[in-house]
């Protein structure tokens, strides 16, 4: 369908693509990473026609239509009404109904026999392109993408950048061109859409590439990835998890091949330094030194993951207590966000607020943070320090401050090296300390921003939406230091698996209440799947009844994990399978550590150079690790399960 071939593009002196090759065939759905600045949403350009390679070509077959979402389209705005925007993807279709509408109003004054048969031969048209469907299909993508009925004839102009790109995305959609090219379309999306974009991709017909720094997005949309690295275009098979496994692979064999090849190197050059002089060895001599110029070189790996070396801490520890709501109300006219609603948190609470947008989530982080005014009692706990982070707060950084200035300025108790270390920590090193606030990317102003809170020295942090403009790898630093964080913080987010990675307590808001799940998303997402209330996770139905394990109005334990309350069984018969399951729980375990510890110490056998040079010995090995990462994933599996029998019967 398109063939990339020798592809090279220049910005400056920097090779962007140097010589890269895709085949991107009908129905793949390709999900294109890399690192900010190597050049993925240039790809697309190019892809698109709007950029022009400085070497190499894109084929196209003649029947390929594309369609493109990209961030440009934010600034779209028309007097149209959403619903008319979206339907302008049925040109054709459109212009037929026009044809209709000025027949039927000639015919009201001049009825004659060809204005019939014009009108029937139109109509015709109109039905077998199915004309008389597009209105309810259009329909139907915008409130799948979280508009309601009455929004569908509001102005476009009417709705901000993020709605606008929902409009656009649905018109596209509606278009259903042969290559679907989205460029981070969960930016802009709450969890219910993105959700919705997923089952609404994967069963796209034409094939799709997309840009996001969602992993479970692209885990559940995509089915190879395509990696931006080094000026070439990297095709993995499979989803963005499968990526990891077989990257780390490749990556174990590289670094073999490169400590193989450097250990020859070494020996090479003493053997040629040792025996230059002497005319006995000069043709060997020779020899080596041509072997070496013909080599071609086995680069050395990079690893891509930066890892966090640094203990974000604080002087002041809280009560036990962090904060509390007592009977709160909120509402914005007729408009009620909260009505009458208690919570508590606890010292260690790790809480993700989730949901659909419009719920209130970010209203109830403001109420948090006492900037919201409420009906009701609010209370800060005991020796409790917050400090807020929101998408608007970046305006607050002084623009003519250098990073080190500006980092000094949210704590001036650390050295200049301490801040160093922070920046490296979020990906800023070398001279970068010393660029100015005023010419940093919105993503770089986001990560300087993030570093100001961790190093407020606060026990509680509020955040709201703090990945949007992270790459994967700025999020994983996140993740890293919100694990090592040892305060207590709320965070607002729709990306899963960066929820899943740190909260170990699920808000959301149901019924004008905030409510509270003990556990982490993944088993909040399976205690709604079990009682059939999916419906919950896209806050769109209602809910008779709290769960079990909910509670909104009294603390959990610390650690917030609810598998570990097992509670007296009330039967004998009850006692006994309680007791089975949790020995077989305890024999899993043992055999989980023990499947664990051989699956390190393989890891580590592949990795030896030696092995690299006994091709039989590497296929033993590579064997008994896939064995025993399958057997892992059974008896994993059946931890799960037997976990869940634990806790029914407690």
């Amino acid at each position: 369908m398109i063939a990339i071939t020798n592809l090279s593009y220049y910005l400056g002196d920097r090779a962007l693509y140097d010589g890269a090759s895709l085949h991107i065939k009908p129905k793949m759905k390709i999900g294109l990473i890399g690192l900010n600045g190597t050049g993925k949403s240039t790809l697309l350009r190019m892809i698109d026609g709007e950029y022009q390679p400085d070497e190499g070509r894109i084929s196209k077959s003649g029947d390929c239509t594309i369609g493109f979402l990209n961030q440009d389209l934010l600034s779209y705005q028309s007097d149209e009404s959403i619903l008319a925007v979206a339907m302008q993807a049925f040109e054709r279709q459109n212009q037929l109904q026009v044809q209709i509408d000025n027949i039927l109003h000639e015919m009201e004054h001049n009825y004659r026999d060809e204005l019939v048969d014009k009108l029937a031969k139109v109509q015709d048209e109109f039905d077998a392109l199915d004309g008389y469907t597009i209105q309810s299909k259009a329909e139907a993508i915008l409130e799948g993408l979280g508009f309601v009925t009455d929004d569908l004839h509001r102005p476009l102009r009417l709705f901000s950048g993020g709605w606008r790109m929902r409009v656009m995305l649905a018109k596209l959609l509606l278009q259903k061109p042969s290559l679907l090219m989205l460029d981070e379309p969960t930016n802009h999306l709450d969890l219910p859409s993105i959700q919705w974009v997923e089952k609404y991709v994967q069963s796209y017909e034409g094939a799709v590439i997309v840009v996001s720094h969602d992993r479970a997005f692209l885990d559940n949309t995509v089915d190879t990835i395509v990696e931006v690295s080094g000026g070439k275009l990297n095709l993995y098979s499979g989803n963005y998890s499968y990526y990891l496994e077989e990257k780390a692979l490749r990556n174990d064999i590289q670094r073999g091949a490169f400590e193989n090849q450097q250990a020859k190197i070494k020996q090479t050059e003493r053997f040629i330094e040792r025996f230059k002089a002497k005319a006995t060895k000069s043709k060997q001599v020779q020899s080596r030194v041509k072997a070496l110029d013909k080599m071609e070189v086995v680069d050395a790996v990079v690893d891509e993951n930066a890892k966090v070396h640094f203990r974000f801490q604080f002087t002041t520890q809280p009560g036990r207590h962090v904060f509390q709501l007592e009977d709160a109300s909120k509402a914005y006219g007729d408009k009620v966000i909260l009505d009458h609603t208690s919570i508590t948190m606890e010292r260690g609470d790790k809480i993700a607020l989730i949901g659909a947008n419009g719920r209130g989530k970010s209203t109830a982080l403001r109420v948090v943070a006492g900037t919201e005014p409420i009906e009701g009692k609010r209370r800060l706990g005991h020796n409790v320090m917050f400090t807020f982070y929101a998408q608007h707060q970046l305006e607050s950084l002084n623009i003519n401050h250098n990073l080190l200035e500006e980092l000094k300025y949210a704590n001036s108790t650390k050295t200049e090296t301490e801040l160093r270390t922070v920046l490296g920590c979020f990906l800023f090193s070398g001279d970068d300390v010393f660029k100015k606030i005023k010419v940093l990317s919105g993503g770089e102003k986001s990560r300087v921003a993030l570093a100001k809170v961790l190093l407020s020295q606060a026990n509680f942090l509020l955040l709201d939406e703090p990945t949007n403009h992270l790459d994967m790898q700025s999020v994983n630093i996140l993740i890293q230091a919100l694990q090592q964080y040892e305060g207590s913080y709320i965070v607002v987010s729709h990306d899963r698996y960066f929820v899943e990675s740190i909260a170990n307590k699920i808000w959301y808001i149901e019924d004008h209440q905030i409510k509270e799940y003990p556990g982490t998303y993944v088993e909040y997402e399976r205690w709604i799947e079990e009682r059939g209330l999916q419906s919950a996770v896209s806050e769109k139905a209602t809910v008779s009844s709290a769960p079990p394990q909910v509670k909104s109005n009294q603390a959990t334990n610390n650690n917030g994990n609810a598998q570990k309350n097992i509670n007296k069984a009330t039967s004998a018969e009850d006692v006994q399978k309680l007791k089975k399951a949790k020995k077989q729980v305890e024999e899993l375990e043992a055999t989980i550590n023990n499947l664990e510890s051989k699956k390190s110490e393989t890891e580590a056998k592949l990795a030896q150079p030696e092995v690299y040079n006994d091709s039989a010995k590497l296929a033993e090995l590579n064997r008994f690790y896939a064995d025993v990462k399958k057997k892992l994933d059974q008896a994993t599996e059946s931890w799960e399960t037997a976990m869940m029998e634990v806790e029914e019967l407690g």
